[in-house]
């Protein structure tokens, strides 16, 4: 497994592939499927960027699915604020070409 990039700050990092970013997004996968209305069978991480910000952002690039794809940004925040993840933003209807930025 290769060591991610550097983290870089007012920026997001360079993308990853991912192993360990999958506990992010099974923590998430109950709001992401309520604000889709869909279940998901299949639901499985990329991709993703770091950004730390008073905690870190993640915008990660999910497999949903036949070609289907989500992009998410969740939310990490410091232990000292409380810890835990939110969904801060999603979008649908992506592809495994479609490049995970900021939204």
């Amino acid at each position: 497994m290769a060591s991610p990039e550097p983290l870089k700050y007012n920026g997001y990092g360079e993308i990853i592939t991912v192993e360990n970013c999958q506990k992010y997004c099974d923590q998430v996968m109950s709001e992401v499927e309520k604000q889709t209305g869909k279940q998901y069978t299949e639901y499985v991480a990329e991709q993703y960027r770091i950004e730390p910000a008073g905690g870190r952002n993640f915008l990660i690039k999910v497999h949903v699915g036949g070609d289907d794809h989500v992009h998410l940004r969740v939310y990490e925040k410091l232990l000292c604020n409380g810890g835990g993840l939110e969904l801060s933003n999603m979008q649908q209807s992506k592809s495994h070409h479609d490049p995970i930025e900021y939204f």
